[in-house]
């Protein structure tokens, strides 16, 4: 039973990071191929502060978000003006880049040898020990994640943003300015993306640069596409079917050194396959 709860809490870490992708790729249109950098850097801002300063996680929780925000503004400033293929190869440098430094910089982050012992959330001085106690934290988190999303993608804004994602010249002769917008999708997704990450984190209580490499961008970005771009409640179906799915392989008594490389293969063909039979996903109102 505690093994079930341990997969809904990864599920629901998941289903933030997707609905915050989808926000960018989904609802705008535009390539991310680095989200996970952001949920990386929300891991170690709040790891670090709650390890080497005694920071309370929620508070180091709130201060992993702004900081993975400010990297969003950081790279969506840089990258706002690229489109296509170029702007999926910029997003997707900054992964490679966030990871570089994860695993380089050994005096911040430890490099491979990772952060041990992270601490968990405490509720008046009681620590969220129990998996089905953190799993009730997380759908407090998935619920204000969807919530937020939702106004965003139903409000005058949303309308803007899928009017940028279906014609960009259009949007921009009737005086939106594009820019700002794209801008601002950056710093929302990567704002959610780094509570994940803290989320990650303090559950686990141990991160290390292989829980954030540019396969992970991949694979989150997979389940926005086989839940549905553009579609809120595929982004529910897409991570919590994608997350599920590969653990079948553990009751198959394959070797762990087997079952990992035969997952990213999995991920990789489901990508193909979606991509030419149906691109805009399951529950899907848009492809590229």
């Amino acid at each position: 039973m505690e093994y079930f709860l341990h997969i809904l809490v990864i599920s629901g870490i998941y289903i933030i990071l997707t609905l915050s992708l989808n926000l960018i790729v989904g609802f705008t249109g535009l390539p991310s191929l680095g989200h996970i950098a952001f949920a990386g850097v929300g891991a170690y801002v709040s790891s670090l502060l709650a390890l080497n300063y005694g920071i309370s996680p929620w508070i180091g929780l709130a201060l992993g978000a702004c900081v993975a925000s400010i990297v969003g503004f950081i790279v969506g400033f840089v990258s706002i003006r690229l489109k296509g293929d170029y702007l999926a190869l910029a997003t997707f440098g900054l992964g490679v880049i966030i990871y570089a430094v994860s695993k380089n910089w050994v005096g911040l982050t430890r490099g491979p040898m990772g952060l041990p012992g992270i601490p968990g959330f405490t509720i008046i001085g009681f620590e969220i020990q129990p998996v089905w106690a953190y799993l009730m934290l997380v759908m407090v988190f998935v619920f204000f994640t969807t919530f937020i999303i939702n106004r965003i993608v139903h409000s005058p804004f949303g309308r803007i943003l899928k009017s940028i994602r279906e014609d960009e010249l259009a949007s921009l002769s009737i005086g939106n300015d594009i820019n700002k917008y794209k801008l601002i999708v950056f710093v929302i997704g990567a704002f959610f993306a780094g509570i994940a990450g803290s989320l990650y984190a303090h559950y686990i209580t141990f991160i290390d640069p292989s829980s954030f490499t540019p396969m992970e961008s991949i694979a989150v970005l997979l389940m926005v596409v086989f839940g549905g771009m553009g579609s809120v409640k595929g982004s529910f179906l897409g991570a919590a079917v994608l997350v599920i799915f590969p653990e079948m392989l553990r009751f198959l008594g394959m070797p762990g050194s087997f079952a990992a490389p035969l997952r990213q293969m999995i991920y990789g063909l489901l990508l193909i396959i979606l991509m030419i039979k149906r691109p805009q996903g399951i529950l899907g109102e848009y492809k590229f």
